[in-house]
């Protein structure tokens, strides 16, 4: 069974090539990349369903041992991932296929390579091959950025090469330190060799270590480093920007994997080296993104700061690096997700049907679907800004709860809550001016109403329904996060499923 855990790379991966022979014949291309999609949906509620016995499956490519040649790894964290992934593509294909895929040539081979390069991500097994999937879904990521063209997509589409190139250079210098002082990148083998590293070599360890938690934080829009994603976000149309949500996830759960399983508390020199840096920046960006969205005049503008902010709160709970915030972290993760791509969907339908106004947030004559859309982006408005009943609040009291135990507990709930309260007032006035201040210009022509398109609206509705059904499931689901935290604390399963015992420096029992 361990053989399927490579599905979710294949799928794409064989995809994408079969999609560039069809380029010429669009609706067939259009039906074999939501084939590939449903697919790949199938193969990762397969693989999640392994994975919830709680062990941990390894698959060798080419049947190499461990730590030599390209392993594959399935837990509770990788398999909860690729499922995300593929419930996101899924919203993403539909959306796309209703008009977005005939802005420009090639829409759907990207996608596919975008979605072997975010999955090949959680499930690699190796430092060096998280940067070839990184390198991957960075060089998709820029084509769908691209789609359509544009003066505007092509400016911040160079921002986001620059940036990307930037941190794909410092990967490799971290990569390259790491080896030069272990002999090994295979995550589980390094989790062992790290402790044993000299002192003589402690700095260039720290250095890379270092260096990947700063490539981490750039693609997960931390703070000082969050500045590429406004610009780009708003920029790539809607099912590209959509889909990078989950782009942001892949940052995290770097973080997540790198420095729990080989930079955790028994690493040596360089245990816990990410954690005191995590906190502070995790509050600016809370910060940062609860002033960009009460700033914003543009509704596209003001979900991309969303996501930074959403983005602060999760690594807030990530910084504790202990199993109760861990289960926060996953499951504000599942939430932000998908309801930060329903957003961005949201905000294209929106623009769509208010004419020449487009998502600037200023009054206009009442839209096409008003009651639909006003009630859709009510849903999403609850459920992004952390009002109950929803996940939001529900992933943010879960936050809370977690750092009780912190020293700085007073510091970080008054920045949650102010900036929760910041946001709060960003989407209200967003969703008035949109929805009810329409008689303002009542002398202006109303827009032209957008054709019945049903599956647009769909896929944007499929992903607020989430956000409700981990709401309704919040005990299951939380139960599921918290043994997957656990997983990630006690690294030795991980360790004994690759190399097939544990590493030299054994493992000590994780502190209760």
């Amino acid at each position: 069974m361990s053989s399927w855990i490579v599905a979710p790379i294949l799928i794409p991966a064989l995809t994408a090539p079969l999609l560039l022979l069809t380029r010429r014949a669009p609706n067939l291309q259009r039906r074999t990349s939501l084939a590939a999609v449903a697919l790949l949906l199938v193969a990762s509620i397969g693989v999640f369903m392994l994975a919830t016995d709680g062990m941990v499956r390894s698959y060798r490519l080419g049947d190499w041992p461990a730590p030599f040649g390209i392993v594959l790894v399935l837990d509770r964290l990788s398999a909860t991932m690729v499922l995300l992934t593929a419930v996101l593509a899924s919203a993403v294909a539909i959306y796309a296929s209703n008009g977005w895929d005939e802005k420009g040539h090639h829409f759907h081979p990207i996608l596919q390579f975008q979605l072997m390069g975010i999955n090949g991500a959680f499930l690699t097994g190796d430092v060096f091959n998280l940067f070839v999937f990184f390198e991957v879904m960075l060089i998709a990521s820029y084509g769908l950025l691209l789609h359509g063209g544009g003066p505007r997509r092509l400016g911040a589409g160079f921002q986001y090469v620059a940036i990307n190139l930037i941190g794909s250079t410092l990967f490799l210098f971290a990569v390259g330190l790491i080896y030069g002082v272990t002999g090994t990148l295979n995550m589980a083998d390094l989790a062992g060799k790290v402790a044993q590293v000299p002192a003589a070599d402690a700095a260039l360890l720290r250095t890379g270590a270092l260096l990947l938690f700063l490539v981490f934080a750039i693609k997960a829009a931390l703070v000082p480093l969050h500045w590429w994603l406004p610009t780009a976000y708003a920029a790539a149309p809607a099912p590209s920007a959509a889909l990078f949500a989950i782009m942001t996830k892949v940052g995290a759960y770097s973080i997540i994997r790198v420095f729990t399983l080989v930079f955790g508390p028994e690493a040596g020199f360089a245990a816990n080296i990410a954690a005191p840096w995590i906190m502070p920046a995790a509050l600016a960006t809370l910060a940062i993104g609860a002033v960009g969205v009460l700033a914003s005049r543009v509704l596209v503008d003001l979900v991309c700061f969303a996501i930074v902010w959403s983005m602060g709160s999760l690594l807030v709970a990530v910084a504790l690096f202990d199993v109760t915030g861990l289960t926060a972290a996953l499951y504000y993760t599942l939430h932000s997700t998908l309801i930060g791509a329903a957003l961005f969907l949201l905000s294209d339908l929106i623009a769509r049907r208010r004419g020449r106004w487009r998502d600037d947030l200023e009054p206009s004559p009442v839209m096409a679907q008003a009651p639909l859309m006003g009630a859709l982006f009510f849903l999403a408005a609850i459920a992004m800004s952390g009002l109950p009943p929803l996940s939001g609040f529900i992933g943010k009291i879960m936050i809370l709860d977690a750092t009780r135990p912190s020293g700085a507990v007073g510091w970080i709930w008054a920045v949650v809550l102010a900036t929760s309260l910041v946001v709060i007032l960003g989407f209200s006035r967003a969703g008035t001016t949109l929805f009810w201040k329409s008689e303002a210009v009542a002398g202006e022509p109303e827009p032209m109403p957008q054709p019945a398109r049903a599956m647009p609206v769909m896929a944007a509705a499929a992903l607020v329904a989430g956000t409700v059904l981990l709401s309704l499931w919040a005990g299951p689901v939380t139960r599921h996060l918290e043994a997957t935290a656990r997983q990630l604390v006690d690294p030795r399963a991980y360790v004994e499923a690759v190399l097939g015992a544990p590493p030299q420096a054994q493992l000590s029992e994780p502190q209760p």
